[in-house]
């Protein structure tokens, strides 16, 4: 796949922003945020009158910046602060050669770091001060017609739902043309938690500094990171959650009622081949020298859980996140036991959501939640003495809704994230599946795929014992 830019320019607001939001200054929970971009490619497999698309998505651009007026400006490092100078935002039409767009849409083969091409800027390219805070990249395939829109946002201002809501205001003024009802707050994040000039959280992401735009470029003194995508259609995912479902510790847990979301059910393996991954790497076993403790940090939104409710369109870095912490001996245990593996991190996460409810009420309180309990854990990511992983779930932001005026998409995916120990869960467009995006250390991947399909193979062995169908699991 060959992609050649045709154009770069900036979009600016179509109103000036006002004097009085000229300065703004970022929460403590934005400046701690690794130095990356959040990143979406929303893929449309055939797009008639491609020069009227272009100039109707750089006007709706326009019209809605006014709105998201920090994604105008540009970032002030040693002030944490956005001067919102509606410098613009980047937007860049580029030609797809060589390939077809259901070819890179092919979501079972296709490699992360194919993808990064099809995005505007690198995506640890943020925090300087030329650095645009949003940019896009309108992607034509020219086989086929189709078209994959690139976007880049600095975490530095937004978090994935802060995303969504912004990519779908687009969408939407594309569509039906005006400016979408949408009020996105920007003001209530900075006022109960303000910046503390903290430094921002080391996730060994080294930025691009090659003159190639995408795709990350290699260094001797960076951790070389693969990306992977595991498939787990419904099912498969059926079968994994009847696994739980009728064992007898889930069903004196209490949770009979109640079976695994289907994102638990994928997560819980997940973390688990990552635990068996480690440990096979460094030689444990039973009576093994093995000393390595687990961490599993699970990502949550807190908005509208917390008493009053935050609204779902506040802007800014509204996430807490759930630790599962155990020793070398309790996660030899666990690693082995995957209702066990599920009731847990389902424990956790109902912890942090009902922590959610304080948030507001106790700011002290509402701070760790939030930040202070993040900065502790993560302290152990660079200690020898443990073993950590992340999960997002990202599945739920409705991407496959996306309209702009030419239909809704036929893929929405991430590309290659230079950080590891990372795995991010992405919707399919059937609304059934779930696509696991895996970035590991390259030494690491070989041992994770391997544990992860004995995992698989021997749950959908206890379903098939029982007599279940699931002759149809993808695995």
């Amino acid at each position: 796949m060959k992609v050649e830019v045709e154009s770069r320019k900036p979009i600016k607001p179509l109103t000036p922003t006002p004097p009085d939001r000229r300065n703004y200054k970022i929460s403590v929970a934005d400046e701690v945020n690794p130095a990356m971009h959040i990143i979406r490619i929303i893929y449309y497999p055939s797009v008639n009158e491609y020069r009227k698309v272009v100039m109707n998505l750089e006007e709706s651009l326009a019209r809605i910046l006014p709105l998201f007026y920090p994604l105008a400006g540009r970032y002030i490092r040693e002030q944490k602060t956005v001067d919102c100078n509606d410098e613009g935002a980047e937007f860049s039409v580029a030609q797809v050669l060589g390939c077809s767009l259901l070819t890179v849409a092919a979501a079972s083969s296709v490699a992360p770091e194919k993808l990064n091409c099809l995005l505007p800027v690198d995506v640890a390219a943020v925090d300087e001060p030329w650095d645009p805070l949003l940019a896009v990249q309108i992607n034509r395939f020219v086989e086929c017609g189709g078209i994959a829109i690139g976007i880049c946002i600095s975490h530095r201002v937004f978090d994935s739902t802060s995303v969504a809501t912004f990519v779908s205001a687009w969408a939407d003024a594309a569509r039906r043309g005006g400016v979408p009802s949408i009020n996105p707050d920007f003001d209530m994040l900075p006022s109960l938690f303000p910046s503390e000039n903290l430094p921002t959280l080391d996730m060994g992401i080294a930025r691009d500094t090659s003159d190639v735009v995408g795709g990350p470029t290699a260094n001797p003194n960076t951790v070389t990171v693969v990306g992977k995508i595991f498939m787990f259609d419904k099912n498969l995912i059926s079968a994994l959650r009847d696994s739980v479902s009728n064992t007898p510790g889930w069903r004196s847990s209490g949770a009979a009622q109640r079976p695994p979301s289907r994102v638990l059910a994928v997560s819980a393996v997940m973390a688990q081949a990552f635990m068996r991954a480690d440990r096979a790497k460094h030689g444990g076993g039973p009576g093994g020298s093995y000393k390595r403790g687990s961490v599993i940090g699970q990502m949550i939104d807190v908005r509208e859980r917390t008493v009053p409710p935050v609204p779902r369109h506040a802007c800014g870095t509204w996430v807490s996140s759930s630790y599962l912490e155990h020793t070398a001996e309790e996660s030899l245990a666990l690693e082995h036991d995957y209702p066990s593996m599920i009731l847990k991190m389902r424990a956790a996460n109902a912890k942090v959501i009902e922590d959610c409810k304080r948030l507001l009420s106790d700011k002290e309180f509402g701070r760790w939640t939030m930040i202070g309990s993040s900065i502790d854990v993560i302290k152990k990511i660079t200690s020898p003495d443990f073993n950590f992983v992340w999960i997002t779930d990202l599945s739920k932001f409705g991407c496959y809704e996306l309209d702009f005026g030419f239909g809704k998409p036929s893929w929405v995916s991430l590309a290659h994230l230079p950080t590891h120990d990372f795995i991010v869960l992405m919707n399919t467009k059937d609304n059934d599946g779930i696509e696991a995006w895996v970035y590991l250390h390259e030494s690491d991947m070989p041992f994770f795929e391997k544990e992860y399909n004995d995992i698989i193979r021997n749950n959908i062995i206890k379903i098939d014992d029982r007599g279940d169908a699931c002759d149809n699991a993808n695995y």
